[in-house]
């Protein structure tokens, strides 16, 4: 009698990230994807312990996906700059799997790829040793706000989109200008916050490394 086929490790994560394509990480599960694979939970908990470790795992992939190529070119600026792009390209075109990252994070070689850079980079700046890990920190929670919050607003379908810029006008435009008075007054130059997505990344990121350069000594 032939046995059960047996998946790697590398057919799991694909598999998994195409559920995780159309579904989010909490309507994902470890025996949906085993049913989709055609196995049991048990086989795939001999490649991963939980439902955790696996995505993170998943998304770690878009990390390494994201630094597939890359070269540090310029100086700190640019590297940091450089690098913030390419993984808000690659979440980009996996906007699901930017949640699942922004929420579960990631451990792998992606992550530490992407850690390695980020230190390097902020190492040639000319901060002090001391300073380096708070400002990677900061950093690191800036992008991946940023990234998830674009990201979610990708997943939208468009209706889904359309309903909400227009309860967006209604509720800027058709405010009360005795309660809100300084909405009012605003109404017809506030943006949706789907609007100038790039721009605000550029710029947010931009005004960020300008304040660890002004700290440096």
């Amino acid at each position: 009698m032939t046995g059960r086929r047996r998946w790697s490790t590398e057919e799991i994560l694909d598999t998994a990230a195409e559920l995780l394509r159309t579904d989010d990480a909490e309507s994902f599960s470890v025996r949906r994807l085993a049913a989709t694979l055609g196995t049991d939970s048990s086989s795939l908990y001999r490649h991963f312990r939980n439902k955790t470790e696996l995505l993170r795992a998943v998304a770690d992939r878009i990390l390494v996906a994201a630094m597939d190529g890359y070269r540090p070119e310029g100086d700190w600026r640019q590297r940091i700059t450089a690098t913030a792009l390419r993984l808000r390209e690659a979440f980009g075109r996996h906007p699901q799997l930017a949640a699942v990252w922004g929420r579960y994070g990631s451990g792998g070689t992606g992550s530490r790829l992407v850690m390695e850079e980020a230190l390097q980079a902020l190492r040639t700046s000319g901060l002090p040793d001391e300073e380096i890990p708070s400002r990677y920190h900061r950093l690191v929670i800036l992008l991946s706000a940023l990234i998830v919050s674009e990201a979610g607003i990708g997943t939208l379908t468009p209706d889904e989109y359309e309903q909400g810029m227009e309860q967006f006008r209604v509720a800027v435009l058709g405010a009360d200008p005795d309660r809100f008075p300084a909405l009012a007054h605003f109404a017809r130059e506030i943006r949706p916050l789907g609007a100038d997505r790039r721009a605000a990344f550029d710029e947010i990121l931009a005004a960020h490394l300008a304040q660890i350069e002004a700290a440096i000594p």
